[in-house]
């Protein structure tokens, strides 16, 4: 039962969230437009890439597909947003910005677990036969 909750579970409350932000970022592309860091071009551009990335990180945790994969390269693109965002709000005490850098760093973190619990399997079906 236990097995059940962890890797069934957990791994769908966990890619929930990111298909919900994917979507998001489609819905509301123009009003997110703003959050892109001057220094970088392309505005919206970005917003509808990133909303593209978390909705492959979410079907790959879905499906058990490139798992490892997808949830190093989503830490990552967490750990950009919180260098790139979330620390320059805080900076310039933007409200809920740190809030955004704490849930986005813990984010990273679950993620950084996930790629880690894929790490010793040569495919990610074998985590589901075990279970």
């Amino acid at each position: 039962m236990i097995d059940f909750l962890t890797y069934r579970v957990g791994r769908l409350l966990f890619a929930l969230p990111f298909g919900i932000f994917g979507i998001i970022h489609f819905m509301m592309g123009r009003d997110m437009a703003g959050v892109v860091p001057d220094f970088i071009p392309g505005g919206i551009v970005w917003v509808y890439l990133i909303g593209a990335a978390l909705l492959g990180a979410c079907f790959c945790f879905v499906t058990q597909r490139w798992v490892r994969e997808a949830a190093l390269l989503l830490a990552l693109l967490l750990l950009i947003f919180v260098g790139t965002v979330h620390v320059p709000g805080v900076m310039a005490e933007t409200p809920n910005a740190l809030f955004n850098l704490l849930k986005d760093t813990s984010l990273a973190g679950g993620a950084l677990l996930l790629a880690g619990l894929y790490t010793n399997h040569d495919d990610d079906e074998e985590i589901e036969e075990s279970i």
